[in-house]
Formats: C-alpha cells, sequence, structure tokens
C-alpha cells in the first residue's frame, strides 16, 4: 500500500505550541534542566526513575578535546581573576578592605582551580552536558501535575526546571535517539561529574535458556534468572528464619526446573511439606514408616555399566555408607571401633563380589539380613553390630530389609519421612541420600543432571555419620552431574565443625532469606557482605532477601499471585493450604 514502518510508529498529527506540543489526542512538553550545584547527589536519576509517569530523561554529552578543555578552562579562570581584581578596585576606592571578596568569587576560583588541576593530572576530560525532560500525558492537566513532580525532584537536586518557549519542536527532535542536538541550554562537566548520569549502578543476573526464575531484583525492577547448572559448583544453600518462605522458594524452583529442564528430581521431606505439589506433577511419593508398604533397600546398588567397569570403586563407595549406616545403628558414645570398620568393610566386599560375579539382576540384591548373617559368621569381633542389626532385620524397625518396589524412574520423587521415630529418622535420611547417590550414578552414563532438595538440612548435620555423608555428598556430586540443595534455618549448623564448613565453602549458589542476629554476622564475614546489602536481610518480609550467585550478589524480591492454583500448591502457611 506504499506504507513503511513510519507511518505505523508516528502519530496522527503533532501540533507544536508556546511550551507543549499535541501528539494525537494526548500532550507532550519538553523542559530543559539547568545544574546550579557545583556537585550533583549520585541519586539523581534514581529520584527520576521511582516515578512511575510517562516520561523520558534525555541527556546529550559531547566531549573537548583535551587542549581546548584546558584552554577554555584557563580562559574562565582568568575572566573570574578579572572579575576578583574588579572587585578589590571598588573596595579600595570605597574605602573597604581589598580582600574582603564576595563569597561567589572565592567559590568560582577554588572550583576553576580545582578543575584545572583534574584536567592536568587525573586524567579527567570535560564534557558539554545538556539535560532535558520529554513528557507526555492524556489532557492538560495531567501534564501540569507532571511538570510540578518534575520541577519538584529538580530542586532537590540543586537542579531547575524552566520550560523551551517556541522551541518544542527542535526540542522534541533532540530528546529522540537520533544523536541530534539543538538544545540550546549545555554545561560544562568533568569525567566523575558526568559518571553520576550513569544508570548502571546494579549488577543483573539474567541468563537465558534453561533458566529459573528467581523473582525481581529489588534495585533495577528486573528479572532474575539463571542456571545453577552452569555455575563451577552448582551446590546451594536456601538459609532463613522460619516464616521467611524457605519451603516456598524452594517448591518455586522446583516447579520452574520441572516445566524448563529435563533434570531429575528429588526430594527428602522431613516434614510432609511437598506431597500437592509433587502430586499435581504426577511425581512418585514414597513414604517411609514401620507401617508403610513401600520399601527401600539400603543394599541396593546401580546395575549398569559403571559398576562393571568399576567394581571396586562401587563396592568401595557401598562400604563407606553401610559404615556409616551402622555407625548410627550401633550407636554408643564412641560408635565403632576400628576392628569394626574393617570386619563390615571385609562383610560388604564378599557379598557385593559375590552379586557382580554371579549375574547381577533386582531380584538378587542383597539385603541387611545378608550383611548381618555374613557379620555372625564373623565371629566375636562382629558380634556388637550384627546384634545391634537385629531390631532391623527381624524386629519391630524391619522395614529397611526388604527388596525396594517402588517406581524408581520416574522424573519427581519425594522421599516423605515424616512419620519416623527420632532414631530412625536418621537411618532413614542417609538411606535416602544413598538411593539419591544411586540414582545419580544412572544418570551420569545418560548425561542427565540430579537435583536433590534436602529440606531440614539441620537434622543431618547434628549426627557426625550423616553430616560426614553429605560433606561427601557437597564435594563429588558436581562431577556426577548432581545439584545438591540444603534447606535450613541457622548458618551456625554450618559451622559446626571443619568437615561441615565445607559445605559452606562448596556452595556457589546461595539464597538468603530473613536471617537471625547471629547468622547475619556470619553471613557478613564469610560472603563478604556489607552492612547496606546485609538491610535487605534483616526484618525483611517472606519473599524478600540476597541472592549469591558466584560472585554476583543483588537484593531479590518475589511476591507471588495468592489467588492461583500454583499458589495453593506451593504455601505452607496451615490457613491457607487448609
Amino acid at each position: 500500500a506504499g506504507m513503511d514502518t513510519k507511518d505505523f510508529i508516528c502519530p496522527p498529527s503533532l501540533k507544536f505550541n508556546k511550551a507543549d506540543f499535541e501528539i494525537g489526542n494526548a500532550y507532550g512538553a519538553v523542559w530543559g534542566m539547568n545544574i546550579l550545584a557545583g556537585e550533583l547527589p549520585d541519586e539523581i536519576l534514581k529520584d527520576f526513575l521511582e516515578m512511575q509517569n510517562l516520561f523520558c530523561v534525555n541527556i546529550h554529552v559531547d566531549p573537548l578535546d583535551q587542549i581546548d578543555a584546558l584552554k577554555f578552562v584557563k580562559k574562565k579562570l582568568t575572566n573570574v581573576e578579572q572579575m576578583k581584581i574588579d572587585e578589590q578596585k571598588k573596595a579600595s576606592q570605597s574605602g573597604y578592605d581589598p580582600d574582603i571578596l564576595p563569597p561567589a568569587i572565592k567559590m568560582y576560583i577554588e572550583d576553576i582551580e580545582k578543575l584545572l588541576g583534574d584536567l592536568n593530572s587525573k586524567n579527567e576530560r570535560l564534557f558539554h552536558i545538556s539535560i532535558s525532560l520529554r513528557a507526555y500525558a492524556k489532557s492538560k492537566k495531567e501534564l501540569k501535575l507532571l511538570s510540578e513532580m518534575l520541577k519538584r525532584t529538580c530542586q532537590k537536586n540543586n537542579c531547575i526546571m524552566f520550560p523551551y518557549d517556541y522551541r518544542q519542536e527542535q526540542t522534541l527532535v533532540s530528546t529522540l535517539p537520533l544523536g541530534y542536538n539543538e538544545i540550546p541550554v549545555r554545561r560544562e562537566m568533568h569525567t566523575s561529574g558526568i559518571a553520576i548520569f550513569v544508570p548502571f549502578t546494579t549488577k543483573e543476573l539474567f541468563q537465558d535458556g534453561q533458566a529459573t526464575y528467581y523473582g525481581i531484583n529489588t534495585l533495577s525492577g528486573n528479572m532474575i534468572r539463571a542456571n545453577r547448572s552452569r555455575l563451577k559448583n552448582p551446590n546451594g544453600l536456601i538459609l532463613g528464619t522460619p516464616g521467611a518462605g524457605k519451603s516456598f522458594s524452594v517448591k518455586r524452583e522446583i516447579l520452574d526446573c520441572f516445566l524448563t529442564t529435563v533434570d531429575d528430581i528429588i526430594i527428602c521431606d522431613p516434614e510432609g511439606e511437598y506431597f500437592p505439589l509433587v502430586s499435581a506433577l504426577h511425581g512418585q511419593l514414597i513414604r517411609i514408616a514401620s507401617n508403610s508398604e513401600q520399601h527401600i533397600n539400603p543394599m541396593d546398588i546401580a546395575i549398569d555399566d559403571y559398576m562393571f567397569s568399576n567394581p571396586m570403586e562401587v563396592i568401595a563407595n557401598k562400604s563407606d555408607f553401610l559404615i556409616s549406616l551402622c555407625e548410627i545403628i550401633v550407636g554408643g558414645r564412641y560408635g565403632l571401633s576400628a576392628e569394626e570398620r574393617s570386619v563390615i568393610d571385609k562383610c560388604v566386599q564378599r557379598i557385593y563380589k559375590h552379586f557382580i560375579e554371579n549375574e547381577p539382576t533386582e531380584d538378587k540384591m542383597p539385603l541387611l539380613s545378608d550383611l548381618q548373617r555374613e557379620l555372625h559368621e564373623e565371629g566375636e569381633v562382629a558380634l556388637r553390630v550384627a546384634n545391634s542389626l537385629e531390631m532391623f532385620v527381624n524386629g519391630s524397625q524391619n522395614l529397611f530389609n526388604h527388596r525396594t518396589n517402588i517406581d524408581m524412574s520416574n522424573r519427581i520423587i519425594c522421599f516423605d519421612i515424616k512419620e519416623l521415630g527420632n532414631q530412625l529418622k536418621k537411618v532413614g535420611m542417609l538411606i535416602v541420600q544413598d538411593t539419591v547417590w544411586n540414582r545419580v550414578s544412572a544418570n551420569r552414563e545418560k548425561k542427565k543432571i540430579t537435583r536433590y532438595y534436602i529440606d531440614e538440612f539441620h537434622l543431618l548435620l547434628k549426627e557426625e555419620q550423616t553430616a560426614k555423608y553429605s560433606a561427601e555428598i557437597w564435594k563429588r556430586f558436581r562431577k556426577w552431574g548432581g545439584v545438591p540443595t540444603g534447606i535450613t534455618q541457622n548458618v551456625k549448623d554450618l559451622l559446626s565443625s571443619q568437615e561441615v564448613e565445607n559445605i559452606f565453602d562448596n556452595s556457589d549458589f546461595v539464597y538468603m532469606l530473613n536471617q537471625a542476629a547471629g547468622d547475619r554476622d556470619i553471613l557478613a564475614e564469610k560472603l563478604h557482605i556489607s552492612k547496606e546489602q546485609m538491610k535487605y536481610v534483616t526484618n525483611s518480609g517472606p519473599g524478600e532477601g540476597l541472592i549469591r550467585y558466584d560472585k554476583v550478589l543483588l537484593p531479590f524480591t518475589d511476591k507471588f499471585p495468592t489467588d492461583t492454583e500454583m499458589y495453593r500448591l506451593m504455601t505452607t502457611k496451615p490457613t491457607e493450604s487448609a
């Protein structure tokens, strides 16, 4: 039809008046901004951009050649010196002390001499700067109101706003992104002064592809999207006081990962909070309890090519786990002796060598009863361990002496250990960790990422055996394609021993919600967080805090609409979940 892009972008009409212009059915105006002060506050642009109105701050910066700049400043200094001499002459003629000068002249001389020194020795440059404000409104009344708001903001920052009478057309064109400047008012400023108008004062975190949404950058209002798999060390921690929104944040990440990636997701749930979400995603919920019909075999190993090519490494890993398991079961002040550890290792090697060498299948997988039988054969040295296993093999807590009867191939699996007693909970959480390790081993062969979420992480850190096993996961999961995440209330739990402290040091992703006073000090020291940044985790509301992604540290706000089905699935508030 003979039309081009401009026909669709341009308004139907423009009419220029004395101090404003009509643009279609709306009104607009361009004003100039004159800088009165020698220095400007560095939040001048922030004050403008916090206003939720339709307007534009336009800045034209034109650099001067360094030689021309020096000539210009020297000429200004000469002019001011001449003003000083004229004032001194007047003072002498009137009988006053010639050294008494108007304050303005003294200030001008000091400022110009300082600028001249900066241009000569501090790598400063001189620029011409023109600043204008362009605004739009649906009516003249709205436009006038907006102009008053802008005028107040200018006055607050030692500037004055004035109209461009009869120059609306030239100044409108100058405020468009064309590099064309017909604005008549300009001011000279050096590099440090110009830097105040650079708006990029915040860090951003926005990655494309399969990235997870973590909220809005509190400072800039931009989205935060990141893929933890791209980190050198993708291990993560989610920290916050009760009610700060830890579980909700974890569910947000789980849901995002489920929808935007093909990663496997495994959850250890000591409080039974994740059932609604896992159920809605058609995941596998595994209820581990004394009366449950679902069973996990702690003696399981992944039957794959890696097992056949590296049998001794697989057996060594299993032996390490079973020694930790027996240490929790035997208990006592000192746990297992060195002889008992050696005997357990010897029995484990014997069991699995026989299993691997004789056409291994899931139906032939060893059980805890096999380990107990082997220990009985070792005689007196293994008797204490074998007797301690009796309750878990033939006694009332024999739920772990069965072959696994659950579909472990589901993409999202949740282990619900809420109904386990305190002693069994430690055993259950350790067995869950080993089951996850087997899944990570199987996925490594498929080049697939496995995400593992451990809620109430501090429960694992209280016991030496589970803490050591957790630290091992944090050290080695990365190489196997695992992305573990610990959710806990207190940072102090992560500093209880040198072993556990490695978990904190080996986590490049830290999601911090509201923190207790003692924890804030630890985080500030460990992560080098400034006092200003710590304000975002001090008495902050749910879904507000700081996120650390490698070396990027920025505040976030994650407000989720409460009238949605997704919110109902993820909330942990008793009144709302009911």
